[in-house]
């Protein structure tokens, strides 16, 4: 896993994160647990452990600096992603993961526990089942299905001034014509990711 540490000090720089050395070892143990438990419950088509340290880990961190706390919902997280990363480099923020692939959402349990966070709580089942007591100040999404399923789902969870945050390869020009929300879409830059990135962001006004 060297390989994979020096991607990631790397990819952090270029991201200007700066993280203690128990989350870098944190990271690359989740990694590590992916591409264990990959065999078994097929958690993502990527097997190398270099390209998930680029595509995953790194992918997920490049928002870290839009995220608003203290509370944070991740739609559809499936192998704990973005939500685990953002977690573990947010430790005074708190969390809920949801899924509704029962594999996945036992795989993040399992994460969860063996990385010991204490800020996160997995729910299996789907959003529009999913009736918390408490608003999100952030929304996010990582793959998710169109930006408008996304809104329609996530507006009535998020919290006055809260922010929708839905991660897309190219500009989803389609999609955002079949939404009627104010929102912004900034290009987002991966470390070592020869590919478009997007993240489509959307504030819910602040109630009088």
């Amino acid at each position: 896993m060297q390989k994979c540490q020096e991607i990631l000090n790397e990819g952090l720089d270029a991201l200007d994160l700066l993280l203690t050395q128990a989350q870098q070892k944190k990271l690359i143990a989740f990694i590590v647990l992916i591409e264990k438990w990959n065999k078994a419950y097929n958690l993502t088509a990527i097997r190398n452990p270099e390209e998930m340290v680029r595509l995953h880990l790194l992918d997920s961190l490049a928002i870290a600096n839009y995220i608003q706390g203290p509370k944070v919902l991740d739609i559809g997280t499936g192998a704990g992603l973005p939500g685990i990363p953002l977690a573990l480099i947010y430790p005074h923020y708190s969390f809920v993961l949801l899924d509704s692939n029962i594999k996945k959402t036992r795989f993040v349990q399992q994460a969860v526990i063996e990385l010991g966070l204490k800020n996160v709580t997995v729910w299996h089942g789907r959003i529009e089942n999913y009736q918390p007591t408490i608003y999100f100040n952030s929304i996010v999404s990582r793959a998710f299905s169109s930006v408008q399923s996304f809104v329609s789902v996530a507006s009535e969870r998020l919290s006055s001034g809260g922010v929708l945050l839905a991660m897309k390869g190219q500009h989803p020009d389609k999609e955002l014509q079949q939404i009627d929300n104010d929102f912004s879409v900034i290009p987002i830059m991966v470390p070592g990711v020869d590919a478009e990135r997007c993240l489509v962001q959307l504030h819910k006004v602040k109630r009088a």
